[in-house]
């Protein structure tokens, strides 16, 4: 009897080691922080369409990549002798349409070269933003959309209302937007990189 509980406590354990984190969650977005030890496998679990963005090297993915996932049922197995980290931004089905799509003043128009777009469809656009020290950027527009910190930032946002927002961040850290307008400065002594998934 004994034994058998011990096992069942060993056995939640590991389970509830193997499981996502559930970050931010909406009528649009279910965002999961998924972290795998070292060989270990997660079990499988039914995902809609999502949008992984990875914070370590994963597989054929290196830290900082995106990728398209289509909804599937699968499980994610850690080959390396080392820990993984990515966040999944899942797309619900069936959600209202997103808010503030197409935009008006369109960043990767005004600013080509620190607005990079690695990876657009019929449901989402992904920037990668960079910001370099010190840079203020034009004013600009965003829909609703969940940002991913791959870098140290700290930046000061400034709303069309004249708001000023400080905005220090970590590395992995995410984020819930809803549509606004506002200008970005980076006051940081370092260049600084984040993901953002806009919801079409």
């Amino acid at each position: 009897m004994v034994l058998r509980l011990c096992w069942t406590i060993l056995a939640a354990v590991t389970f509830a080691a193997a499981q996502n984190k559930v970050e931010i969650e909406n009528d649009w977005v279910r965002v999961l922080r998924v972290k795998l030890g070292p060989h270990e496998k997660s079990t499988e679990q039914q995902h809609p369409d999502s949008v992984a963005v990875y914070l370590t090297d994963l597989a054929n993915h290196k830290a900082g990549d995106v990728a398209w996932l289509p909804a599937a049922r699968d499980a994610q197995e850690n080959l390396s002798d080392h820990p993984v980290e990515y966040v999944l931004v899942e797309l619900k089905p069936g959600a209202p349409k997103a808010k503030g799509w197409p935009v008006e003043l369109d960043p990767v128009k005004l600013e080509p070269k620190y607005e990079q777009v690695p990876l657009e469809n019929s449901r989402v656009r992904v920037l990668r933003t960079i910001l370099e020290p010190h840079l203020k950027g034009p004013t600009h527009d965003h829909p609703s959309y969940v940002v991913v910190y791959l870098t140290e930032l700290h930046t000061t946002m400034t709303l069309a209302d004249g708001k000023q927002v400080d905005n220090p961040r970590r590395p992995g850290e995410v984020a819930w937007r809803d549509p606004y307008r506002h200008t970005t400065e980076n006051v940081g002594d370092r260049t600084a990189v984040e993901i953002q998934i806009e919801l079409k």
